[in-house]
């Protein structure tokens, strides 16, 4: 389903496979307002996440200020990725783009948390209830200022009273 662009919402872009399940999972919080918010088609990659992003939705969240955007990517390991991702998100977007992800590979997550769904599902309960038992993973603690950010602008979003 797609979202009303003229209303609050939010686009989520996975990089592959693994992370569009756990956003899939987040879509199963029950608390979720689902016409809020949509899981775009896996992107193939972190880099193509950001190519796809910068030729396919810059000039939609221009034109609709409501929309905000998750860019969901694995981190590789790279402490520096948030920061290189971010310098390509222009300046006039920075509020409403939100990078977050596994530190390592979204694969890793299965050994500590279970199954993508029931992940995606724990950090929604996450963000609707404003704790860090998911969040505060290894694999995931370093998405703390993203999540801040998130919680501030997007969470009434998806989960209004109703």
């Amino acid at each position: 389903m797609s979202c009303n662009k003229y209303l609050p919402h939010v686009l989520v872009l996975p990089e592959d496979h693994a992370n569009a399940q756990l956003a899939n999972g987040f879509l199963l919080d029950q608390a979720l307002s689902t016409r809020s918010i949509q899981v775009l088609e896996e992107a193939g990659g972190w880099h193509e996440v950001i190519n796809r992003f910068l030729s396919d939705h810059v000039s939609g969240m221009e034109r609709y200020p409501e929309r905000s955007m998750v860019l969901l990517i694995d981190f590789d390991g790279d402490p520096d990725r948030l920061s290189g991702v971010k310098a390509k998100i222009p300046g006039n977007l920075n509020e409403r783009v939100y990078i977050l992800g596994a530190f390592i590979e979204s694969e890793n997550l299965n050994a500590d948390l279970g199954s993508y769904e029931t992940i995606g599902l724990a950090l929604a309960q996450d963000c609707r209830e404003e704790t860090d038992t998911t969040w505060s993973h290894p694999l995931l603690r370093h998405n703390a200022g993203e999540l801040a950010r998130l919680r501030e602008r997007v969470r009434p979003i998806l989960f209004a009273a109703p």
